[in-house]
């Protein structure tokens, strides 16, 4: 091929790029975040039925019933590891116990086995053995049932190769408790040209019939990789006999100790494990995960039934920790956990931060559960403390993206630093309307009535007061805005989900799509542009913001 030849085959490639970057298949032009900010929108929703009531899953739905005898695996999953060629499978044998009188499973008694191929008659097959545990949920009160878990498993498998099918069976050979054959799809390696196809991102799931839809719908978009944002089961809804609410505090207001129901867990697992025993999940804390238990032990669940890629990522807790997903590096922080600058997790973050090789990894993506930019009323400006302790570190360093759930709603911002609009701050965008069982956040802070109180926002871990009045710009004076904020692009009240679709080293295709929609249909859509010859992707020494644009209410 001639020299010419070449060089008018790669202006056809630019050309084909282009187009596919700004027409969607319908023929709608999809904006692109070079050309905000834009003016915001809030999206009324259509039909009020929509908002219908979310309703539990009964624990008699076929669903969530076991379905195994004696030490045979449920609720198997799987979890990436730090780098494309390892991962983690879980699962569950033996049966959970919840009442007064009962006896933990023994974890030695069941053994922990993987056995993986890259072919789907398991041939040429490898074994890998790890660890199992069990957790309690216990009250020292009388009335209250305590719970011990079935015998909870975790492999790392290793060697293996990128974009990848591995099939594979987990459980004990030697007790003829084996599983079917699964399989799943490793990563791409990291490189700037390779990308997970589809990356599907939610909040505050729980299990509801609305959940049901979301989870049918992120299914049939086929992702490879599914970022949970915390708010897993919403079992701290629930006293320990099964009798649940939308609102635990206004419901059980006389209880010696905020319960909850453990067996909602593994209704959970039941229902997932089709889809996150094929598709790699990763899962970040939320609030509901705090599950307080005798002598002040909280997290038990969350620490149990996952797999984190911590020790492989340099963290010592599942509460932070980071991974690849081809030219992507994901940090996944803790929003209910010690955030400020002398702590573990600032520490790690700031390391982890200087590890990264963006001409290996241009796409830096944050997740945490609570949103720092937010403009419903629902839990308005509540992690103000994390964001003046974290900011100016994550856009020192270039962040790109970050998701974010806890509120019950979807929002879009438009890119933002320090409350100011800024070409280089990230993109903050909250996808926690996956269809929990406290319904829709819908009230916003701007409206009329609505703004909360400031000294109801505190800081939890330090012990202080972060959120301020506006000193400039249209909100100043006050605490909230008396409009939608120029840093809000798009909002609205409705359950869905995300998909994230990486095409380059610069440009990244945001959907979001309405439960109520056809699961194809798109309620909001972008393309996420880079600018890596614009805004500095490291920090430099001169470069200092830890105050916040207004005055901080006084410490109390």
């Amino acid at each position: 091929m001639s020299l010419l030849a070449v060089m008018m085959a790669g202006v056809m490639t630019m050309l084909f790029i282009v187009v596919v970057m700004t027409v969607t298949t319908e023929g709608d032009r999809i904006p692109t975040t070079l050309e905000g900010p834009f003016t915001p929108v809030t999206e009324p929703l259509a039909n009020e039925r929509f908002r219908i009531h979310p309703v539990d899953l009964p624990a008699t739905d076929l669903r969530v019933l076991r379905n195994v005898t004696g030490f045979q695996p449920e609720q198997i999953s799987v979890s990436l590891s730090a780098k494309y060629h390892s991962a983690w499978i879980s699962w569950i044998t033996g049966e959970f116990q919840i009442g007064d009188d009962i006896k933990p499973l023994d974890p030695s008694s069941v053994a922990s086995v993987v056995r993986y191929s890259e072919r789907k008659d398991m041939s040429s097959r490898r074994v890998a053995i790890g660890n199992s545990l069990i957790y309690n949920q216990s009250y020292p009160f009388e009335g209250l049932m305590n719970y011990t878990s079935g015998i909870i498993h975790h492999v790392r498998i290793t060697g293996l190769r990128p974009r990848k099918k591995y099939y594979y069976s987990c459980g004990d050979p030697s007790i003829n408790s084996m599983s079917d054959v699964f399989v799943f799809r490793t990563m791409p390696i990291s490189s700037p040209r390779r990308y997970p196809k589809r990356i599907a991102i939610v909040g505050d799931l729980g299990l509801t019939y609305n959940m049901t839809t979301t989870v049918d719908h992120m299914r049939r978009n086929k992702p490879d990789l599914f970022l949970l944002i915390g708010d897993v089961t919403y079992a701290n809804l629930y006293l320990t006999n099964g009798s649940g609410a939308d609102c635990y505090s206004c419901s059980f207001s006389n209880t010696p100790i905020h319960e909850t129901y453990q067996p909602r867990w593994d209704y959970w697992g039941r229902f997932m494990q089709p889809f996150v025993s094929k598709t790699p999940m990763m899962v970040i804390e939320g609030n509901h995960e705090i599950e307080l238990q005798a002598e002040k032990v909280t997290f038990e669940a969350y620490r149990s039934r996952f797999a984190f890629p911590s020790a492989e990522s340099g963290s010592t807790s599942p509460f932070f920790y980071s991974f690849d997903a081809g030219g992507i590096h994901f940090i996944m922080l803790g929003s209910d956990h010690d955030y400020s600058k002398s702590s573990d997790q600032y520490k790690w973050l700031e390391k982890d931060l200087k590890s990264v090789d963006r001409s290996v990894t241009p796409w830096l993506i944050g997740s945490w559960h609570a949103p720092w930019y937010n403009s419903y009323k629902a839990h308005y400006m509540e992690v103000e403390c994390m964001r003046v302790e974290m900011e100016n570190l994550l856009y020192s360093y270039g962040v790109d993206i970050v998701f974010n759930g806890h509120v019950h709603a979807y929002e879009r911002m438009n890119r933002v630093y320090n409350f100011n609009l800024d070409p280089c701050g990230p993109v903050y965008i909250t996808v926690g309307d996956g269809g929990n069982r406290e319904n829709l956040a819908v009230p916003h802070a701007d409206e009329p009535n609505h703004c909360p109180n400031p000294l109801n926002t505190p800081g939890p871990f330090l012990g202080k007061y972060c959120p301020f009045n506006f000193t400039s710009g249209p909100a100043a004076g006050k605490f909230c805005w008396d409009r939608q904020p120029d840093f809000s692009a798009y909002r609205e009240s409705s359950f869905g989900h995300g998909i994230l679709e990486v095409k380059n080293q610069t440009h990244a295709l945001w959907t979001w799509h309405r439960n109520q929609d056809l699961y194809n249909s798109i309620g909001d859509a972008i393309y996420i542009v880079r600018q890596p010859d614009v805004c500095s992707t490291k920090p430099t020494s001169s470069f200092v913001m830890d105050v916040p644009i207004g005055g901080r209410f006084p410490m109390i």
